[in-house]
């Protein structure tokens, strides 16, 4: 195995528990989300055993991470996020992050006198906060105004729907993640009521 390789292999070890100990996993925890063993995680850490393809590819997985990140470290760059904004009639989505999978943040612009189209469900988890002007939010059964300063938080297997409430747009920050990926300021949930 040429020299460059090898090394390259023996500096796997310290990235993943830099990696793991930076996400404040315990190898329990990892163990259970990539599905290696916790044996086989301490001898990869370790130097014990040279990680295969497949076993990166499932850290990665579990770390949310590129797997690069676990074979060369991440690479110093400019750390800002450059906008690339998103536009739909009478929306306006400015990503905030750029690493792929996870949380994802969002600035969202949405003009007034959008109409109401019907409620949809899908995969994942989302939170907003309003910044400015007046958001309407319909959930399943719900309608609701929210202000400047208040946040919202639900799982988007519920149907909804949200737009601007006013005569001005209403800008709102918005952070969408996998199904389960809450966020630690969750309430929690009220049982439904009987009907």
């Amino acid at each position: 195995m040429p020299d460059d390789i090898e090394e390259a292999l023996a500096t796997v070890g310290p990235r993943l528990r830099a990696v793991r100990e930076r996400r404040q996993a315990t190898l329990a925890q990892l163990s259970q989300a990539s599905g290696i063993s916790a044996s086989t995680l301490s001898r990869l850490e370790s130097g014990g055993r040279k990680p295969t393809l497949e076993l990166l590819l499932r850290l990665a997985r579990a770390h949310e991470v590129p797997v690069d990140e676990l074979i060369s470290g991440p690479a110093t760059s400019d750390p800002r996020v450059p906008p690339q904004p998103v536009t739909r009639p009478g929306r306006t989505m400015i990503p905030l992050t750029r690493r792929p999978g996870g949380l994802q943040a969002y600035k969202v612009i949405i003009e007034p006198g959008e109409r109401q189209h019907d409620q949809q469900s899908h995969e994942g988890y989302e939170w907003m906060y309003v910044l400015s002007g007046q958001l309407r939010l319909m959930l399943g059964e719900l309608d609701i105004v929210m202000r400047p300063g208040e946040a919202a938080e639900f799982d988007t297997h519920t149907p909804h729907w949200f737009g601007s409430a006013g005569e001005r747009p209403v800008e709102l920050l918005i952070l969408f993640g996998p199904q389960g990926e809450r966020l630690h300021v969750r309430a929690r949930p009220r049982a439904a009521r009987p009907r």
